[in-house]
This record gives C-alpha cells, sequence and structure tokens, in this order.
C-alpha cells in the first residue's frame, strides 16, 4: 500500500503538516523531503495562513534518515545519496524563506534528522518527555540535516560539539532550559497546549508576523547596528502602510 509521506490540511488560518510515515517512525526519505519542502512553501505563502504546525504521525517526530533509503542510494552512487540530503536541506531552509511563523510539536523521538528539523522551526514545542539528540556518533556518521552549523548558532560551541559528539539525548524540559525550543508541554495537556498556542498566532495579524518574522531573520545576518537599522525602516514602513494603521485604529479603541 502506497501511502503519501506528507499529509496538508488547511484549517482556518492555520496550515498543517505532519510527518506520515508512523511505521518507520516518520523516517526520512527522498520522496519525503520533496514533499515537506513542497508543503512548506504552499502553506507558509499562503496570503490566507497565518501560522504553519508540523507534526509526526503515530507519536513520534521524526528518526532521522530511512537507513534502509541511505543503504539503496549509497549502492546506487553519490548523486542518489545527494538527493536525500539536498531535499532535506531544501526543507529545512524553506522554513525560514517562507512568510508565515512554523512551529513544530515535537513529542516522541526526534532524533538526527527530525532533530535537526526542530532547529530549522521558527518556534518548537516539545513535550516535556521527548527524546531529543543528534545521534549521528551513535552510529559513526556526522550531521548532514544543518546540526553543526544551527546548533552552534542556538546553544554555543560548548554545548553544541558536546551534544554531537556524545550523541547523548536530551529531554524535552532540557532543550527548553537550553535555549533549543520555545516551551516544554507537560504531557497531560500536550495537544491542547500546543492546539491554544497556534491558534493564539493564528488570531493575530498576519501582515504583523510576516514583517517580524522577516526582519529577525535578516538581522540575524547583520552587525547589531545595521540590524536596528532594518528594524527602524521595517517599523516606520509598516505603520505607514495599511496593516499599520489598521492596528493603531483597534489599540485606540481598546484604550476608549
Amino acid at each position: 500500500m502506497t501511502t503519501t509521506p506528507v499529509l496538508t490540511e488547511r484549517d482556518g488560518a492555520i496550515g498543517r503538516i505532519t510527518l506520515n510515515r508512523p511505521e518507520s517512525m516518520n523516517a526520512i526519505t527522498v520522496e519525503m523531503g520533496s514533499h515537506l519542502e513542497q508543503a512548506i512553501r504552499a502553506l507558509g505563502n499562503d496570503p490566507a495562513i497565518h501560522v504553519v504546525l508540523i507534526r509526526g504521525a503515530g507519536g513520534n517526530f521524526c528518526v532521522g534518515g530511512d537507513f534502509r533509503e541511505v543503504e539503496r542510494l549509497r549502492g546506487e552512487g553519490r548523486h542518489s545519496l545527494q538527493a536525500l540530503f539536498d531535499n532535506f536541506s531544501h526543507a529545512c531552509a524553506a522554513i525560514s524563506e517562507v512568510e508565515a511563523p512554523v512551529v513544530v510539536a515535537v513529542e516522541g523521538n526526534a532524533m538526527a534528522g527530525g532533530f535537526e528539523l526542530m532547529l530549522a522551526a521558527d518556534i518548537a514545542l516539545v513535550h516535556e518527555a521527548a527524546r531529543l539528540a543528534d545521534n549521528h556518533a551513535n552510529f559513526g556518521q556526522i550531521p548532514g540535516g544543518g546540526s553543526s552549523q544551527r546548533l552552534p548558532r542556538l546553544v554555543g560551541r560548548q554545548r553544541a560539539l558536546g551534544l554531537i559528539l556524545s550523541g547523548e539525548r536530551l529531554t524535552g524540559a532540557q532543550a527548553a532550559q537550553w535555549g533549543l525550543a520555545y516551551r516544554s508541554l507537560p504531557a497531560d495537556s500536550f495537544d491542547e497546549a500546543v492546539e491554544s498556542f497556534v491558534a493564539a498566532l493564528a488570531a493575530k495579524s498576519r501582515a504583523a508576523a510576516v514583517t517580524t518574522k522577516r526582519v529577525v531573520y535578516a538581522g540575524l545576518e547583520e552587525p547589531l547596528k545595521r540590524g536596528l537599522q532594518i528594524e527602524s525602516d521595517a517599523v516606520v514602513e509598516f505603520i505607514a502602510g495599511d496593516a499599520g494603521a489598521a492596528g493603531i485604529a483597534q489599540f485606540k479603541d481598546r484604550g476608549a
């Protein structure tokens, strides 16, 4: 039976993406990487979508590359193997490139590529008992989905190298303490808390969220002085436009 490796749904202002290979704990294939990028770009740039939520089917987020597929691709040669990493890398990169904020809800296992997908997210919400690791070292491998670059930028060189080289696991609670996730959520209310959070984002101004996300990512590539100028230019342009005017009117009405 053939199943679609990535499911998408438009639910009002929320775009939903589900990694859909539960029988393999949502392990990444060439096809999944390609479908994931397409889904992120389609929903994230849809003017009707205010926030995109990515989850895994079957109680796990993603355990990384499908080793059976990796072995098959190795036999076909470097060109075939490159497609696996290119497709997944493009999917991760799409998160910062689309307009709408992309939230991942992580439960169960998020290993190797699954961990790297979490690192790429705009916002990560993690189950307090989730099992998280860049565990490439445990199999004599090296990261290929962004850990060597994103992780040091998020937690610093010491913690990044320690985590990558040891292959040690983190819980969801530890990930939040390290700054790898926005919030660790309790087991007994995980689903409800995720839905409440994305619903709150979806109810806010899309224009404001899109501009804020763009400014944050642009500033990360620049020295602080230039980043502050990017913000200043953006806020003046925003307030001078229709979206900014609507927000000011709303604020005035609330204060009246």
